[in-house]
């Protein structure tokens, strides 16, 4: 019997996010840090006569098993782009422990762990890079996925510059189970031509100089996504009054919001504190992974 590949989907979280242009094309030049944290779903994939796919966990009613999902749609896309070295068909089954339409990257975080695992069982190496223009042409989220590691997304997301250092760091995911669209947010984003990141310390190695520099930062999704749904802001209100919060903020286009912590034991404490407070929300603590 042949052992399963698996790949993690780390959730990906936009510690900072600037919009910084509107483009031509409708789309939106973006200056991000994304960090991903130790919480993720979970695909694995067994040999096969074809290509399907299986979901479960927690958040599975939430999609589709059918061609449009991301799973698919990147086997797919790999097989086109490298159809002599592909893998026979796949039996892949994703667990979905995270929130759908989250601003978390659930989705994009799928679509990179089947262009891996697509990769590891090819007859031949891929490189990166090719894998990484792959991964753009599935979402703007897919090439920083594909790393899941701490760096600085430019242009819609396709420039990605990955930090050599990080702090240690804890993380609470909280989310209302609201889904938030994102076209829906930059529906109502008023400014589209604001400032760019400051430039990053170097080496980015302590807590406190993050903290300092995302002081400096926000996320320009937030208000209007605030304005869609309030519980975003309230959820960022009771995040930031837990003891040992460096920082509340949404991430991406929500409704997902994030507390950063210096400690594990920070974290979970003030996720069981607000699980008690909100038992109708989802809350997760998780250490951030590192380069």
């Amino acid at each position: 019997m042949v052992a399963p590949s698996v790949q993690a989907a780390p959730a990906k979280v936009n510690l900072a996010l600037h919009v910084t242009r509107r483009r031509e094309d409708g789309y939106h030049d973006l200056e991000s840090l994304i960090v991903f944290a130790d919480i993720a779903d979970e695909l694995e994939a067994k040999p096969a006569a074809a290509d399907s796919l299986e979901i479960s966990g927690p958040f599975a009613s939430g999609l589709g098993a059918g061609p449009t999902n991301l799973v698919l749609r990147a086997t797919a896309a790999f097989r086109k782009r490298w159809p002599e070295i592909a893998p026979a068909g796949l039996a892949m089954h994703l667990v979905k422990n995270l929130p759908v339409a989250a601003g978390i990257g659930g989705g994009s975080a799928d679509a990179a762990a089947a262009l891996r695992l697509m990769a590891e069982l090819s007859s031949e190496q891929v490189p990166v890079v090719d894998l990484a223009d792959l991964a753009a042409t599935l979402g703007a989220d897919v090439p920083a996925c594909l790393l899941s590691r701490p760096l600085v997304a430019r242009g819609v997301g396709e420039i990605l510059s990955p930090l050599p250092d990080f702090p240690e760091l804890h993380i609470v995911l909280a989310n209302p189970l609201i889904p938030v669209v994102t076209a829906d947010v930059f529906r109502r984003l008023r400014a589209h031509d604001n400032y760019p990141l400051p430039a990053l310390p170097s080496p980015l190695t302590r807590p406190a100089q993050l903290g300092l520099w995302l002081a400096e930062t926000r996320n320009d999704l937030q208000p209007p996504a605030i304005k869609l749904v309030p519980e975003i802001g309230d959820l960022i209100d009771d995040l930031a009054q837990t003891q040992g919060c460096i920082l509340a903020r949404m991430s991406g286009s929500g409704a997902t919001v994030f507390g950063l912590f210096g400690s594990a034991s920070q974290a979970h404490g003030a996720a069981h504190e607000l699980r008690l407070r909100r038992p109708q929300h989802w809350f997760a603590a998780a250490p951030l992974l590192r380069p």
